[in-house]
């Protein structure tokens, strides 16, 4: 199952080749585990705990956020000089939204922080695992199931 993300999105394109691939192992382990193991109370379960997850632009917004705010605080103590960080905190956050990639976001990513989309496969695995959508095949045992569930998430 090494080809399935076949994504595109420019988390995944700034990201080293080890990281995604870390992150793609453990969606394919949970849709596995999901495949074999779970019931559908289970599986709707998982899919709101995936609902509630922070995508990357999330952890980025509120990460500049806090630095902004800490720059500004600082700075009023301290007469100015923290500042620069709220400078800098603008400028991480311009980066991120005109690019959608910052240096912010190597260290989130680095920490399992997913993208939008890349939660959004795992959903729709899951969601035709659950027999959400008729694309799935119902012959073939659950790892056959885990891998078209993943590949029609893909499409």
């Amino acid at each position: 199952m090494e080809t399935w993300n076949q994504s595109s999105d420019s988390a995944r394109n700034h990201t080293p080749l080890m990281v995604n691939r870390r992150i793609d192992e453990h969606v394919e382990a949970c849709v596995r585990h999901m495949a074999t193991h779970a019931d559908r109370p289970e599986m709707s379960r998982y899919l709101q705990r995936l609902e509630r997850e922070w995508d990357l632009n999330r952890a980025v917004m509120v990460g500049t956020a806090v630095m902004g705010a800490l720059g500004l605080l600082l700075g009023k103590k301290d007469g100015g000089r923290w500042r620069v960080l709220s400078a800098v905190a603008a400028g991480v956050l311009l980066q991120h939204g005109v690019f959608g990639f910052g240096p912010l976001s190597a260290p989130l990513r680095a920490l399992g922080i997913r993208s939008r989309r890349e939660i959004d496969l795992e959903k729709f695995a899951i969601k035709a695992l659950r027999g959400d959508f008729e694309r799935i095949p119902n012959d073939g045992g659950p790892m056959a199931k885990a891998n078209a569930a993943l590949v029609a998430a893909q499409s």
